[in-house]
């Protein structure tokens, strides 16, 4: 079969991420020099440099699964709500595995407790992608809803409650210093870029990875020329869930809970991180690296303002300006590319 290229592909459109994460930031290394010169040696620490590599790692694994949806044409809104509940879930499954010895629990109950999770975002993503090709409703809509029923989920199984566990090894994934030291860096952050790198060879190399560029930029056209639409959505969909399911497990790891009420308008982040990695909410373009670049970039904001001592709500002001800028600069690109 020829190869086709793909769209967004080239090292340009790869490349502007990381030139905005290095503007970024150089400009909030200017800033805190500027204005808290007090606080420039810890921000340009290595210490901080792992932080935020590590804090990266539940928004960005979300995100490979985001790019592939939004690439395809599609949306997920649901996306916080199914790590809140695939972290509720990865702890009850652990919590069953040790009532034979609450002391610790065995390599066995931590990757069925991971595989659970991953079922449980599976299961939702392939009800979201389902549920829209099949009653023909936009995945906005769709995904809206299953935001509301997979959090309502979460808090139900969870009895509006953290769900505690005995220590595991689980818990360690998070750990910005890790044991042993030369990982250099957490056990979710190598997870991450081994889920990269298996995202990045999909779209770029497989079937699935042209059909999903097909879709979101044509879908009439790739139906015409023999796309199974139908089941390729439901797929993606289904891929997407299982990516948000590992990010529960890391915010089980993170918080050393399952806990109902977290990553709250975590799917704006996810969506932000794509869209500034050089994905289009039209479809048709996006990048798994540059997608990690965005959520690095995201990460990288809250610690700048941080170092800066801004308030959080002017965190939440400018991070919203910054979707919002993002998206208002996604559609200057598609009409320009239209026009």
């Amino acid at each position: 079969m020829t190869k086709l290229p793909l769209p967004g592909s080239n090292w340009k459109s790869l490349l502007l991420p990381f030139i905005g994460l290095v503007f970024v930031f150089g400009l909030f290394t200017a800033l805190i020099a500027a204005f808290e010169p007090d606080n420039l040696g810890s921000f340009l620490s290595s210490r901080n440099a792992k932080t935020i590599i590590t804090q990266t790692v539940i928004v960005g694994i979300g995100a490979l699964g985001m790019t592939m949806v939004i690439t395809s044409g599609g949306i997920d809104l649901s996306a916080g709500s199914q790590i809140a509940l695939a972290s509720v879930v990865c702890a009850m499954t652990l919590n069953a595995f040790a009532d034979g010895d609450p002391a610790t629990i065995g390599t066995f109950g931590m990757i069925v407790a991971t595989l659970a999770a991953m079922a449980t975002g599976a299961v939702t993503g392939a009800f979201n992608g389902g549920v829209s090709c099949f009653l023909k409703i936009p995945p906005f809509i769709v995904t809206l809803g299953t935001m509301m029923i997979a959090r309502g989920a979460a808090e139900g199984i969870a009895k509006q409650s953290q769900v505690r566990t005995p220590s595991n090894t689980l818990q360690t994934f998070m750990e910005r210093n890790p044991d042993p030291e030369w990982m250099i860096f957490a056990p979710g952050v190598w997870i991450t870029i081994v889920l990269l790198v298996i995202v990045a060879v999909t779209m770029r190399y497989t079937v699935l990875g042209r059909y999903i560029y097909a879709l979101g930029s044509n879908e009439s056209t790739a139906r015409l020329c023999g796309v199974p639409v139908t089941r390729y959505r439901i797929l993606i969909y289904t891929l997407c869930g299982t990516l948000l399911g590992i990010s529960g497990v890391m915010s089980y790891a993170f918080l050393s809970s399952g806990d109902p009420t977290t990553a709250v308008a975590k799917e704006l982040d996810i969506i932000a991180a794509v869209v500034i990695g050089g994905g289009s909410l039209s479809g048709g373009q996006g990048s798994p690296i540059g997608s990690i670049a965005g959520a690095l970039i995201m990460t990288l904001l809250v610690s700048g303002c941080s170092m800066l001592n801004v308030p959080d709500y002017s965190q939440k002001i400018i991070i919203g300006f910054i979707i919002i800028g993002a998206v208002a600069v996604d559609t200057w690109k598609t009409r320009r590319q239209a026009s």
